[in-house]
This record gives structure tokens, sequence and C-alpha cells, in this order.
């Protein structure tokens, strides 16, 4: 077998035989040292160091924020995480690899701060997170993706060479990766998700510069509809989300309309610009 294979077949028992055989196309995240088989039924071989640090720039890891790798290895991302002021767990179905990697995070100092245990990805609770990062399968990825985006708005995923369905990134990075195991042209793309709040439906509110009505459909992070000003007929209206940020655009011009802001639940608190004037405008969403 391919001696890039561990980490996704740690992950891979509930996918087809076919998709077993399929994970054998991909690494796993941290070094480039690979055991032996001697030391694992199935042999690893890790991505590079520049690809973990590229995944946790891109995630924009702060002080103080949870961090849950589905997948974890020998814990090399999580315990980089770690020494960025993080902290979380790592999950993995193979005690060798956990092992490996608490005892890493011993070696490092940072066992407070990187815990790794034997658990399966899908049973893992993921609302702690501010952050997971992942290297998996496609089909697990789809998998994953309901349980994904039922997560506080603005968790930032990312992910490792493969998305999650029609979920379109917030963000695409690609980086050479001239030590990676697999991949003729050497390079990993990086994808960063974030979980976007729920806008679809109708809102309104009023201020000094008039009565607004918006009518919302939401794909995902991309939110498209109708605004409708108290002094003239609706307009279409699109933008888009990160987490809670919304930005609405209709028009352009001295005749647009742009408005921008936070989402909590069903309010929206942000300010809207008409006609070269500005006032803040707070909405709810209507319950017809």
């Amino acid at each position: 077998m391919n001696p890039s294979v561990t980490r996704i077949m740690c992950h891979a028992h509930r996918l087809s035989a076919v998709a077993l055989v399929a994970a054998a196309m991909l690494g796993t995240t941290g070094a480039t040292a690979a055991m032996s088989d001697g030391e694992l039924d199935v042999p690893y071989v890790q991505t590079p160091d520049d690809v973990v640090n590229t995944m946790l720039d891109l995630a924009n890891i702060r002080p103080g924020e949870t961090v849950i790798d589905l997948g974890s290895g020998d814990g090399r991302l999580l315990i980089e995480a770690a020494r960025r002021g993080g902290h979380g767990f790592g999950v993995d179905i193979d005690p060798r690899l956990v092992e490996l990697a608490n005892e890493n995070a011993r070696r490092a100092g940072l066992a407070d701060r990187a815990e790794f245990r034997v658990q399966d990805l899908f049973d893992t609770d993921l609302g702690p997170a501010d952050v997971i990062t992942v290297y998996l399968l496609p089909a697990v990825n789809e998998k994953l993706l309901p349980t994904l985006l039922e997560l506080e708005p603005g968790t930032r995923i990312v992910s490792h060479d493969y998305g999650f369905g029609s979920w379109p990134p917030d963000r695409k990075i690609t980086v050479e990766a001239p030590d990676k195991p697999v991949n003729a042209l050497k390079v990993s793309d990086l994808l960063l998700f974030v979980v976007p709040a729920s806008v679809e439906g109708r809102w309104r509110g009023s201020n000094e510069l008039g009565e607004w009505t918006f009518t919302l459909e939401q794909s995902f992070q991309q939110v498209e509809g109708t605004v409708r000003p108290s002094y003239q007929q609706p307009m279409p209206i699109e933008g888009q989300l990160s987490g809670r940020q919304l930005h609405l655009q209709a028009g352009r011009g001295v005749a647009g309309v742009e408005f921008s802001g936070e989402v909590s639940g069903d309010r929206i608190e942000g300010h809207v610009r008409d006609r070269g004037r500005e006032a803040a405008l707070s909405l709810r969403r209507l319950s017809d």
C-alpha cells in the first residue's frame, strides 16, 4: 500500500472499500517524517511544515481560541496552533497515533494546551471550536457539511486539498509542497470556509431615511434578493456574508443602496447608505 495513506485511513472506516483505496492518494498533516511498517500497520507520511504553517496562517488563529483537528496524526498541526496561543484537541481512531501525538505535546511543553483523543470524528462535538482543521477525503467532507453549517457563525474551517461539496470557499490559496508524497505538481490547495449566519427571509426596519424591507435568499455565504425603500419600488440586491458580517449592494453610484451589518439571530444591526446619505439601521426578521 502507498505509504501516504495513514491519516485518511484512520477515519475512513465508515467509507466503502473503494473509498479506502482512494485514501491511498492522500497524505497527513505535519512533518515529512514517515514511520515504517513495523511501527504501524499502515505507514504514514505527513505533509511539509510549511503547509501546516500556511494552514494556520489562513485560519488566523488568535490567542485563546479553541482549535479542533479532525484526524490529528502525530499532532503536529495542533501543537503548532498551541505555540501560537491557541488550545484544543485532536481526534484520531488509531490509538498509536494518539499516543504519539500526546507524547509530542508533552515534549513540546504544550500538553496542557494540546490534547489528543482516540475518537471517531463523526462522534466529536465540534461546538466549542473557533477553528477546525481537516485533511480528509471529499466524501468524508461532504458527510461533515451539515454538521459544520450548524456551528456558530464565524467558525473557521481550513481544509487541505478538498472542499465541502457545493460550498464555495471564502478563500483559497495554493502553496508549493516539494516534499509532498503525492500530487505530481507538488502543490497543496488550502481552503478557508467561514460558517455563515442565516439571513434568508424578510427583514424590516426604519430610520430617518425611511422604511426598509429586505427580502433575501441565501446560498451558503452568497445572498441575493430585493430591497424596497419606502420611496420607490423594490430593487435587486446582492452581496455576501463572512460569518455574521453581511454586506449588500443595490445599484451603483448616487442611485445605489448599500447596507452593512452584523447578524445576531433575528436582528441585524448596521448602516445603510442611500443617495449619498448614511444612517444606522436595525433590521428585524419578519415571521411571515
